[in-house]
């Protein structure tokens, strides 16, 4: 009986769902971590991962000799031939070890030049890399300001809207005794934004289609752009000391091969991509962010990306940072991969379009606000607050505020003010049912026996 229990339980549950992604059916790689445990258990690859780790070590203070080069070289020739899965491993986004595995993937890795950034080191084997997966086309009406209605639809979500308040936080709050922001708390707590919340609510948020200047103007202050993009003094860097600087983080260093791997343009294909995935090229944009490569919109009118540098005083490699540049200012995969974000219509006809994510109770109460369905006061109430946002953003580019921010809308986002009380109730009584059968199911046994 208690095995018939069982089965009941599985069957009545969610746990055979046929809907989720569709996922590569490729064998994933070794992760870093379980490879160099693997290692560690052999005394001669412990002791060339450890020689690497000099290697490494000595090469972050100065360029390695040339003898010490050819050394280093060696240690990784042989490890590569007697411990392969060491070299071949990846490592996964956001997962709690990803710094610890990213550390190990650079450590037995001593490409010179720009070879290293040919090749992302995450595993996108088991990663749903359809672009239309990422957001609900039906979650898209004609009209409305997108990018209010992704903040709302973010604050329905407790995770979502808790991390973005924190982020937000981290962002503005001043450094004691000084009128600057905490620039490395900003970007961590961005990343923890991106990496913890489902795409659907942070890519939604980031990538939000735009038709008017409020809307790009939200779009565009979506990550605190005065703290987590540019410098509070205004002056732009140059982009290959950014790069060069970004080089000696594992992390950042990391989320930048990624996007250079996963972003790489091409004419051959339908999404403009080389690996033709819109769905990549977005991730690894958004892996960017919280990095002190954090890309972000240029205007309020159009969906331009670029990062906070420029080319000045580059030399004899003035090519290097015009193509380091124009990988975010004139990257047809990039721009594509946006722009299909918030037209799902308009995607090529070889992507297959998977199950969209389930909307939010928002996108109801959109409907019947279009519908006039509502009371009109509650229309009044919206159409104050748009005002209110107008009359804020106004003010603040008056006044040249340090710190360019939209206020949250997670208080005014909740399932009380959608009237959709009885929806959270019945979401809150559904799954125990196959609880209440399971006990049902065992009393019974315990009476017969």
């Amino acid at each position: 009986m208690i095995v018939l229990g069982t089965l009941l339980l599985l069957l009545s549950s969610d746990a055979w769902s046929i809907s989720s992604p569709v996922f590569s059916l490729t064998s994933a790689p070794t992760d870093c971590v379980e490879a160099h445990r693997g290692c560690s258990a052999d005394l001669q690859c412990e002791a060339l991962y450890r020689g690497l780790e000099l290697c490494a070590a000595d090469a972050a203070v100065s360029p390695l000799g040339e003898q010490a080069a050819a050394e280093c070289l060696e240690r990784q020739d042989v490890l590569l031939a007697k411990h392969p899965a060491l070299v071949a491993c990846k490592c996964q986004r956001g997962f709690r070890k990803e710094e610890q595995c990213l550390r190990i993937y650079w450590r037995v890795r001593l490409l010179p030049g720009e070879d290293e950034l040919e090749i992302s080191p995450y595993d996108d084997t088991l990663m749903d890399t359809r672009m239309a997966s990422l957001v609900a086309a039906s979650s898209f009406l004609d009209g409305e300001n997108q990018c209010l209605k992704a903040a709302q639809d973010c604050g329905l979500y407790e995770k979502c809207g808790s991390l973005r308040s924190e982020y937000v936080l981290a962002c503005t709050k001043r450094i004691p005794g000084s009128s600057r922001c905490n620039q490395h708390k900003c970007h961590r707590a961005l990343r923890r934004f991106l990496e913890r919340v489902p795409e659907e609510y942070s890519l939604g948020v980031l990538f939000c289609p735009c038709t008017n200047t409020l809307c790009g103007e939200r779009r565009r202050k979506t990550i605190v752009p005065s703290c987590s993009f540019q410098d509070m003094e205004g002056q732009q860097p140059n982009c290959l000391h950014q790069q060069s600087f970004c080089r000696r983080d594992d992390l950042c260093r990391s989320r930048l091969a990624d996007f250079l791997s996963n972003c790489q343009p091409s004419p051959l294909t339908a999404s403009g991509c080389l690996k033709d995935s819109a769905g990549l090229c977005l991730r690894a944009y958004a892996g960017l962010i919280g990095t002190i490569m954090t890309p972000n919109y240029i205007s309020n009118s159009s969906a331009d990306v670029s990062l906070w540098c420029n080319c000045e005083g580059s030399g004899n490699q003035w090519q290097d940072c015009l193509r380091l540049q124009r990988m975010f200012t004139h990257n047809s995969c990039l721009r594509n991969s946006i722009s299909w974000m918030g037209s799902p219509g308009s995607l090529p006809a070889d992507f297959t379009p998977p199950p969209a994510p389930r909307p939010s109770a928002l996108v109801h109460q959109d409907v019947l606000l279009s519908n006039n369905h509502l009371p009109e006061h509650n229309n009044v109430v919206v159409e104050s607050e748009e005002e209110e946002e107008m009359t804020q953003i106004e003010e603040e580019s008056d006044e040249g505020g340090q710190f360019d921010v939209i206020p949250l809308y997670s208080e005014r986002a909740t399932v009380s003010n959608l009237g959709s009380s009885s929806e959270a109730a019945s979401l809150n009584t559904g799954p125990a049912q196959p609880m209440m059968l399971l006990l049902l199911v065992l009393s019974a046994s315990a009476s017969w026996g």
